[in-house]
């Protein structure tokens, strides 16, 4: 049995990078860059008519307010020229300014009658326009290596004419559950059995990430487990298991891993939940498992605080860490280090940390109350009401 440290800097020290793909604009959102993307033009490449008015030369403005239109210009259409200083464009947002024109009056601050245009309250000289590389000059770095993409950035993907994309590949993932008493969600259970949760749990979680897990469910028998381990290991880059792995006469899974060529590096850690959390690796492959304890918390609490900073450090991102204010005194005694499910609230522009009642680590309804867990070492002094602790959390909270 080894201590929440020491399981932690273990599984990081197993990450690793698992190569380079190119994806389509459409597929690269929550992926993570791997090129440096660089602007292409000026941006914006042209100057720009920030709302729609006139365009006019602002010297004009010395002999007078007012301004005969010599035609509209749209968004989307070549530059015009302004032949002189008392004569102005309509032009709509977006579109390139003409040229020997530098000021833009929006139509609120003008009135056209005849064709001539009438200005009545006097702009700033530039006045909403969006210059030529203002925003980044060609060749300037937009956006980072290592960068998560968002809708953000794949609005600069598409301007820079990045149809594909360089990302980090993600491995393959195969969310594995064990047991005898588990029947598919459209099932009735019998009175000894219960619905699949936890493989569901896990590969909804996956998915926040951008993959899409394969899942598969073994019944607790020595031998089948210990085949089908062998299969999904040719396909896949790491296995999350749930289930089979305490000290009960059908947990088979430790062995049926070691008997299929997986080391094992830890098995048993100083926490509550998720104790029994077996960690190895086919060191001839490099593939790594995290199998994880069949209660439902414990599944959830280790794919938080193991498996999620482990894919992090391997897609070379910052692992997050993150504080919460408590709003209660609480005492940790003992050996082990506890996960408590907590709500979470902002109070004078701090996140604080409100207890949800819990029955156990097999209680998973309380996750769906939950905003995350608190990660809180044993020790003699009590952690105190309004003390900063670190946060896990397993919903976006804000």
């Amino acid at each position: 049995m080894i201590s929440i440290e020491d399981a932690y800097s273990k599984v990081l020290s197993y990450s690793r990078p698992y190569g380079t793909e190119e994806v389509s604009l459409e597929m690269a959102n929550g992926r993570i860059l791997d090129e440096a993307v660089f602007a292409d033009r000026d941006f914006p490449p042209f100057d720009r008519a920030t709302k729609d008015g006139i365009a006019i030369n602002f010297n004009g403005l010395k002999r007078g307010n007012q301004f005969k239109v010599s035609g509209v210009i749209a968004a989307g259409t070549p530059r015009q020229e302004l032949k002189n200083d008392n004569c102005c464009f309509e032009i709509m947002t977006g579109a390139v300014i003409p040229t020997n024109s530098d000021t833009v009056v929006m139509y609120e601050d003008i009135e056209i009658s005849e064709g001539v245009a009438t200005i009545q309250k006097t702009p700033q000289k530039g006045a909403d326009i969006h210059f030529q590389g203002s925003d980044k000059k060609v060749g300037s770095l937009v956006l980072n290596k290592n960068n998560r993409v968002s809708p953000a950035e794949i609005g600069v993907l598409a301007s820079v004419g990045k149809a594909k994309v360089m990302v980090k590949k993600l491995p393959r993932i195969t969310v594995v559950s064990t047991g005898n008493e588990l029947v598919n969600v459209y099932e009735v259970p019998l009175p000894y059995q219960i619905r699949k949760s936890n493989i569901y749990s896990v590969f909804a979680a996956l998915t926040e990430e951008g993959f899409i897990p394969k899942l598969l469910h073994i019944p607790d028998d020595k031998k089948i487990i210990q085949s089908e381990l062998l299969k999904v290991l040719e396909e896949s880059d790491v296995l999350i298991l749930s289930g089979g792995v305490s000290k009960g006469k059908y947990d088979f899974v430790p062995d049926a891993l070691i008997a299929v060529g997986v080391k094992k590096v830890f098995h048993g850690v100083l926490q509550q939940p998720g104790k029994p959390f077996w960690f190895g690796v086919q060191e001839s492959t490099q593939k790594i498992i995290f199998s994880f304890p069949g209660n439902p918390v414990s599944t959830f609490v280790n794919y938080h605080q193991y498996f999620k900073n482990w894919l992090y450090a391997s897609l070379e991102l910052p692992v997050p860490e993150f504080t919460v204010i408590l709003n209660e005194e609480k005492h940790v005694l003992g050996s082990l280090s506890k996960f408590f499910r907590v709500k979470t609230t902002i109070n004078d522009g701090k996140l604080t940390a409100f207890f949800v009642h819990e029955n156990g680590s097999g209680d998973l309804t309380c996750l769906a109350e939950s905003d995350g867990f608190i990660r809180l070492l044993p020790r003699e002094k009590a952690y105190l009401k309004g003390e900063s602790v670190p946060f896990i959390p397993t919903r976006r909270i804000i």
